[in-house]
Parts: C-alpha cells; sequence; structure tokens
C-alpha cells in the first residue's frame, strides 16, 4: 500500500461532516421524543438541553468505514484484519445500550455489563490483546483468558474514563480529539516509517475518531445546543480503547528489527515499543485520574461509586473561579500537553530539549490553573477602562450615600438602573454554587439585570 495520508484525510473529513450535518435532525427528534431530561443537581448547565447527540456520531463513524473500505490505499486494511468489524460491532451494541439510557435513564450496573459484552464481541471477532511488551523481559505472550481480561478492563476503564470527563459544554468531545490526533500521529510512525501493517487500522480508527469529535464540536461549544449524552461519549471512549487494543496487542515488536547495535542503543530504539503500553494511559490521563479520585471520593464518604456528584476536575475548577469556557481549555491544554509530550519523546527519547518544553508548559498550565487566585486589581482611576473581573472595589466609607428617593422615583424604578448595574459590576464574584444559563458562571441567585419596567405598567 502506498502513503494513505490523503485517504486518510478523506476519511476523516467523510466523518466529521455526515457527523456535522446529522446532528441538526437529530436534535430536532431529540426534542420531539422529550430526550430533555430536568436539571440535576451536579449539572452545570441551567436549561434543558436535548442529549442522543451520539447518533449523530455513530452515523459519521459508519460513514468513515465505508467510505475507507473503498478507498485504494485503505481497503486492504478491510481484507487483512477483521478489526474494523470487530469495532462496528461492538460500537453498534454500546450505541444502542447509550441511546436507551439517554432515553430512559437505565441503570448504572446494566450500563457496566453492557460495556463488558461490548468488549467481549470484539474480542470473539479478533480485536484483542495477544502479547505485551514488558521492559527488562520482552515480548510477553498472553493466553486467551488473560488477553480477554485484559481487553475487556481496558475497554471498560477507557469508557468510564470518558463518560466520567464528559461535564462541560465541548469537554469529552475536544478530549477525546486531542487524544485521537496524538495517537494518529504515533500510529501512522509505526504504520508508514516502520511499515508495519499491523498499525494500519489503529491508524484508520484515530481518523475517524478525529472526524467524529470535530463533526460534533461546533454543535457542542459553550452555550451547547445538543449533548452527546451516554450514546456518545461510550461510543468514543470504545473507539479510543480498540485503538489502544490494536496497536499495543496486535504489533509484533520483533517485525520493528530494533534489537541491533549496542545495548544502549537498542534501549532507545526499543521506546517505540514500550510507548504503547504508556500512550493509552497517557491519553486518558486526565479522564482516568478523574475516574479514580471519584471512586476513592464517593467509597471514602460511604457512597456508592456510580453514585454522581460535584466533585468532578471541571467542577473544582469552576469553583477556583473560572468560567465555562477557561474552564474547557484548561483541560484541553493539559490533555494536548500529556498526549504529545508522550509522543514527541518516543520519537526523540534522547533529546533533552523536549523535557524542558514539557516541563516550561506544565508550569504555564500551573500558572493557568491558579489564575483566579491571583487576579490583578486595576487602580481605581482606570476602573472604566477594564472589565468588572478587574476593577477595584472600593470600600463602604467612600460608597456616596444614596438621596432619599422621590415620590415618582418610588413608582418609577427605572431611574435607578444605571446605579443598580454599576453596583453589581463592583460585587465579588461567588464561589460557583449555581451556575449561569448552560454553565456559565453565575454571580448570584438574583438578576444580574435590573427590572427597568415601570410598577404599573404591563408586561
Amino acid at each position: 500500500m502506498g502513503q494513505p495520508v490523503r485517504d486518510y484525510l478523506l476519511t476523516l473529513c467523510v466523518a466529521a461532516a455526515v457527523t456535522y450535518l446529522l446532528t441538526g435532525p437529530v436534535r430536532k427528534f431529540a426534542i420531539a421524543i422529550g430526550a430533555m431530561p430536568a436539571i440535576r443537581a451536579r449539572d452545570v448547565h441551567r436549561e434543558p438541553t436535548p442529549r442522543l447527540g451520539g447518533i449523530a456520531m455513530f452515523g459519521g463513524l459508519c460513514a468513515g468505514l465505508i467510505v475507507a473500505s473503498h478507498l485504494f490505499n485503505l481497503g486492504g486494511v478491510f481484507e487483512l484484519s477483521n478489526e474494523p468489524r470487530a469495532l462496528l460491532s461492538g460500537a453498534a451494541l454500546i450505541w444502542l445500550i447509550g441511546v436507551l439510557d439517554d432515553k430512559f435513564e437505565i441503570d448504572a450496573l446494566i450500563k457496566l455489563g453492557g460495556q463488558m459484552i461490548a468488549a467481549a464481541v470484539m474480542v470473539i471477532q479478533g480485536l484483542t490483546i495477544l502479547w505485551l511488551p514488558i521492559p527488562g523481559i520482552g515480548t510477553v505472550a498472553l493466553t486467551p483468558w488473560q488477553g480477554t481480561l485484559l481487553t475487556v478492563a481496558l475497554v471498560v476503564v477507557t469508557i468510564n474514563a470518558v463518560n466520567f470527563v464528559d461535564g462541560l459544554d465541548g469537554l469529552a468531545a475536544g478530549m477525546v480529539c486531542i487524544a485521537a490526533a496524538a495517537f494518529f500521529l504515533y500510529t501512522y510512525r509505526l504504520w508508514y516509517g516502520y511499515g508495519i501493517e499491523a498499525a494500519a487500522p489503529a491508524t484508520l480508527f484515530a481518523a475517524i475518531l478525529m472526524g467524529m469529535c470535530l463533526g460534533f464540536l461546533p454543535h457542542n461549544m459553550h452555550p451547547a445546543r445538543i449533548f452527546m449524552g451516554d450514546s456518545g461519549s461510550m461510543l468514543i471512549g470504545l473507539v479510543l480503547a480498540a485503538g489502544a487494543i490494536s496497536v499495543t496487542g496486535q504489533v509484533d515488536p520483533d517485525a520493528m528489527k530494533l534489537f541491533e547495535g549496542s545495548e544502549r542503543q537498542a534501549t532507545h530504539a526499543m521506546l517505540p515499543v514500550f510507548i504503547p503500553l504508556l500512550l493509552p494511559l497517557t491519553i486518558i490521563a486526565i479522564p482516568a485520574a478523574d475516574l479514580v479520585l471519584a471512586i476513592v471520593r464517593r467509597t471514602w464518604n460511604g457512597q456508592s461509586p456510580f453514585a454522581a456528584d460535584r466533585g468532578h476536575l471541571h467542577h473544582r475548577l469552576l469553583e477556583i473561579g473560572h468560567s465555562h469556557s477557561r474552564s474547557v481549555l484548561i483541560m484541553y491544554f493539559w490533555s494536548a500537553l500529556i498526549a504529545f509530550g508522550a509522543v514527541g519523546y518516543s520519537v526523540h527519547s534522547a533529546s533533552m530539549w523536549i523535557v524542558l518544553v514539557i516541563v516550561f508548559l506544565s508550569a504555564v498550565g500551573l500558572v493557568l490553573l491558579l489564575l483566579p487566585r491571583f487576579t490583578p486589581r486595576a487602580p481605581r482611576w482606570a476602573n472604566s477602562m477594564v472589565p468588572p473581573r478587574y476593577r477595584r472595589r472600593r470600600r463602604p466609607a467612600e460608597l456616596p450615600a444614596d438621596p432619599a428617593p422621590a415620590p415618582e422615583e418610588t413608582a418609577a424604578p427605572e431611574a435607578h438602573g444605571s446605579h443598580l448595574a454599576d453596583e453589581d459590576a463592583d460585587r465579588p464574584r461567588v464561589a460557583v454554587g449555581v451556575s449561569g444559563v448552560n454553565g456559565a458562571t453565575a454571580i448570584g441567585t438574583r438578576s444580574r439585570f435590573s427590572d427597568r419596567r415601570k410598577a404599573n405598567s404591563p408586561r
């Protein structure tokens, strides 16, 4: 097969276009059938929003696979491997379970059982881990039972990690898109750089996954018009896990012919073999950390690990003082830093500048995390030139005394509208206990806008 960059790009664009075009009709369908659950205590948005976005994403997956099967450079993936069919079978099952959950709110244990069955369906059709490259030992062949258990565990963990992080507009789709982009670069290097055709299915899965997320993001960015729901989050989690399983357990490390030269050279050369063990973990490092912390927190509090709460990482970012959009961008930053840092280190493991860049960007990320704690305040004379959040608040003694209201002013509260607006602008922000419209940070339970209607005027 030749260099299939254009074929991968075409597949990505088709998956993105189909997902984007289907999302609008799916949103109307979700509203028509009532797939708009009531606002829960842990939700960030304040308006009922339709779910079932996973229907459009599943359409993008099917379209990407169909187009890829008819392309010259990618058609061989379907002839030499059964992994695309295994992925489609498992994805259809997990998608159906997600659709039912978005509409009827099925039990968490039933969803967990469905996830295990979907993973087992892929194992039966050949998408499983056959061996593991262990540092210091070499390639270790797994028994069928060991491979099955490890595959099911990886699928379940990845699906739930992505599902747990799906709490803000555009968060899960963006993070998975970043992870898929890093994974595509790594698997394509194995496929084309080393000539290992066994890495071609994982490369195709990553390209289609990027298209699914990119096509859905315009509808899901803040303020979101539709949510992907469990039908979407579990679907993209399964596709991400399938790519990791394919490149980790299907690619033979001996095919890279890296066992030549001195021991030190062989150690550096073997790093691309060991990276598949770490790359899937780095790709879902942020969601996996959120998953582990949620389980520990809920178990410590005597709750079920599946009980919902407002202690996720994105909730904590909002409580610190970040806005909705900034919280999402910070999560994007850390996901990209970890995923692309691992890929870059696998390519040039002997280059110290890569480590220095990662350390520097990590320091920048920490500063961004703590930014609300150190919000600068402008001088009082510059209050009119900066946003309200950066204005220096006046002391109570400096506030002008309000004159006694005239009788006509009592009947016309709109005369004080500008004063109330200025007072609201100087009020400090409170912690995000109550969210604004579609998840925007609120400043209190009352409206930020004064009532400008006359007391005796009709609405």
